[in-house]
């Protein structure tokens, strides 16, 4: 499956990569574009300076040129912040074969979508006490998805940590990246 991998806010880091690696070793055709120039951060300050340096809207715009030249069925991941351009290109450009989010969706704002389209499934995983993670909006999220007639599931792993999957960060917990993979590679074959 041609898939694209959206990294968080913290850029395309070295933890992100080995995912992409792993789904390439999977069997996978992985794009992940690098929506900030090269440039990586530790810590949520500079990320967050980088993305109002951007702006939010330049960013989902950036997601959007970067699958331009590829062909129309692919299958979305998106990290934290990633996850909003998972989300967007999923639900507007035509042919996707699904989304998975990873810490994610957030309680950003609006991606100005109104109807998921029909039969593209979404899987979601999040810290069970991360703190980033709303019920509400995961709900209104999959209410919209399975009114389309798609498959929403959601994984919750027990941690409080946003980046547990990564293995460069502090937190990462490797049986619930492990699993959290597995049930990923479940999600792609099951498509």
């Amino acid at each position: 499956m041609e898939i694209v991998v959206f990294h968080s806010a913290l850029g395309l880091t070295s933890g992100l990569l080995q995912w992409v690696d792993r789904l390439r070793a999977a069997g996978h055709d992985v794009h992940a574009p690098d929506l900030y120039d090269g440039e990586v951060f530790d810590d949520a300050a500079g990320a967050i300076t980088k993305i109002q340096e951007l702006g939010f809207d330049a960013i989902l715009l950036r997601s959007q040129v970067s699958v331009a030249h590829l062909s129309q069925e692919l299958l979305y991941i998106g990290f934290s912040n990633g996850g909003a351009c998972a989300e967007l290109l999923a639900a507007t450009r035509p042919g996707a074969r699904g989304a998975v989010l990873l810490g994610a969706p957030l309680p950003i704002r609006d991606l100005g979508w109104t109807v998921w389209p029909k039969g593209v499934p979404v899987q979601i995983h999040f810290g069970g006490t991360d703190s980033r993670r709303n019920v509400r909006v995961i709900a209104e999220f999959a209410s919209r998805v399975r009114k389309a007639g798609a498959v929403f599931e959601e994984h919750v792993y027990p941690t409080a940590m946003h980046h547990f999957a990564d293995p460069q960060r502090a937190g990462y917990d490797a049986a619930a990246a492990e699993l959290m993979f597995q049930r990923l590679l479940a999600f792609l074959a099951a498509i």
